[in-house]
């Protein structure tokens, strides 16, 4: 670990004008659960660690409006999970965060953060996309909004402009009743990256929201309005052709140490039509509880 500067500005003016003046040598610190491992193994390399456990603006907390919760930027996953009302209204959401990790892990790393990583993998990608959350970016332009499909640009890297970073993430509450899902695929159960991640959401008109991760340079959202897939009356075989256009995306690669390429794409399919059936039947039964 190479030697590095360390600043913990008290407000998010002093964390942007921090960037500004640092530029790409600065990196942030929030939950720091990926950057220390980048730190210790030499492939983060800075010149000054921001850390904005301090920054005001930023303090945890999840706040409810009309429209639906806010998560700031310091929220972390246990912070998620234990929150009655993502329970009720977000449940995919909660058993992404649920997953993230060990307790330890969930105790520290931070919703923004696990998307701001921009891994392929990252658990709560995919329901924040099912369910339409808008990051909050804020930069010396002031604050602009960015849908989550559209963040996540590729490997470790984000639409953020310089000096911008994520004050928080919008979740708005689905359409009632709604149904959704989440299911992950990994190597063994307990602490393991998803070799598949997959979201599905499923409102009244028949609306299908589906995404998935792990199986290219990003998550990807698709959706389906003909209302076939959310049918729980139309046979498997004849909502395959349907899956196979919303997964036509998928190109995992072919050196990943979790598993192979056509294994992947074979689970993918698998948890797409498992998440499909969970969430119909979480419709059926009233929606998010």
């Amino acid at each position: 670990m190479r030697a590095f500067g360390y600043a913990r500005p008290e407000s998010l003016e002093e964390a942007i004008g921090l960037l500004e003046e640092h530029g790409s040598e600065a990196m942030l610190l929030a939950g720091g659960t990926d950057l220390m491992l980048g730190l210790r193994g030499g492939w983060s390399k800075p010149r000054i660690v921001v850390d904005l456990k301090r920054v005001r603006e930023l303090a945890s907390g999840i706040e409810e409006s009309d429209a639906g919760l806010t998560v700031s930027a310091a929220t972390v996953m246990t912070d998620i999970t234990e929150d009655r009302r993502m329970q009720q209204r977000f449940p995919a959401l909660v058993e992404a965060a649920v997953v993230v990790g060990s307790v330890q892990i969930r105790n520290r790393a931070t919703l923004a953060g696990n998307i701001c990583n921009c891994s392929p993998a990252a658990d709560t990608a995919p329901p924040l996309m099912v369910y339409g959350a808008v990051v909050i970016a804020a930069g010396p332009a002031g604050t602009r909004r960015i849908p989550v499909e559209e963040f996540m640009v590729g490997p470790g890297k984000t639409a953020l402009a310089a000096a911008e970073l994520v004050a928080a993430i919008e979740v708005p509450f689905p359409p009632e009743p709604y149904g959704a899902a989440y299911l992950r695929h990994t190597r063994r159960k307990g602490t393991d990256l998803a070799s598949v991640t997959l979201a599905c959401g499923v409102d009244a008109s028949g609306t299908t929201r589906l995404a998935y991760g792990s199986m290219g340079p990003r998550p990807f959202l698709e959706i389906d309005g003909t209302g076939v897939l959310a049918d729980p009356k139309v046979p498997d075989e004849a909502k395959a052709p349907l899956f196979e256009t919303i997964f036509a995306k998928a190109s995992p690669s072919p050196t990943s140490m979790r598993s192979g390429p056509e294994y992947r794409l074979a689970m993918l399919r698998v948890l797409g039509a498992r998440a499909l059936r969970t969430a119909i039947e979480r419709l059926a039964e009233g929606g998010s509880k």
